[in-house]
């Protein structure tokens, strides 16, 4: 089975938004920025195209979904790798793109589980702010990855804030810098 990892760009403040999310900035103002280490710089795009070939199956919220419909299309956020992304929303939107791959899910415990199933052996990857603490304060992430970029915000989103009610260890596996961000990879240690 693979690992469920928490993926998120992070301002060197905290934020994975910046202020103002609205549809025309899913991001916030400036939010973008947080991405271009996926999209500017070759060490960055060669990482992503890694992480999507070790990638089964992707769960989001449906704000993400609703904020980011616009530029996925039907293949969803990993483009043409058509990984099946399950999204959690209590009603599937009338526009869904014909041949996508979304599957709507009421459930955090259901998206899971069929997450899980699609994915096999492969990894999921966690995206959006409040599915990411839901599955932490669950205790089923196993991997945090954090792309740091050099901005500070001042505003936004955090990506941490009221996450956990106790401490969490974690163990660095990976660190890698780039000219847009530094790249941080952590396993949970799960106590017992």
């Amino acid at each position: 089975m693979g690992s469920v990892i928490y993926d998120k760009s992070m301002s060197l403040d905290g934020f994975m938004a910046g202020a103002n999310v609205r549809l025309e900035a899913g991001l916030g103002d400036d939010g973008e920025r947080l991405h271009d280490w996926a999209f500017q710089d070759e060490y960055g795009k060669e990482m992503l195209e890694r992480e999507i070939e070790r990638l089964g199956a992707v769960i989001c919220g449906r704000r993400t979904y609703d904020m980011s419909i616009q530029y996925w299309g039907a293949d969803g956020p990993t483009g043409p790798a058509r990984v099946q992304l399950f999204v959690l929303s209590h009603s599937v939107p009338d526009d869904v793109p014909e041949g996508g791959v979304y599957t709507f899910i009421d459930d955090v415990d259901t998206a899971l589980g069929r997450a899980r199933e699609t994915a096999g052996d492969k990894n999921i990857n966690v995206m959006g702010g409040a599915v990411g603490r839901q599955y932490l304060r669950a205790g089923v992430v196993d991997e945090i990855s954090v792309h740091l970029v050099p901005v500070l915000f001042g505003s936004g989103t955090r990506m941490f804030e009221d996450v956990v009610d106790e401490h969490v260890t974690l163990e660095l596996l990976a660190m890698a810098e780039s000219p847009h961000a530094a790249h941080l990879r952590y396993r949970v240690v799960r106590e017992g």
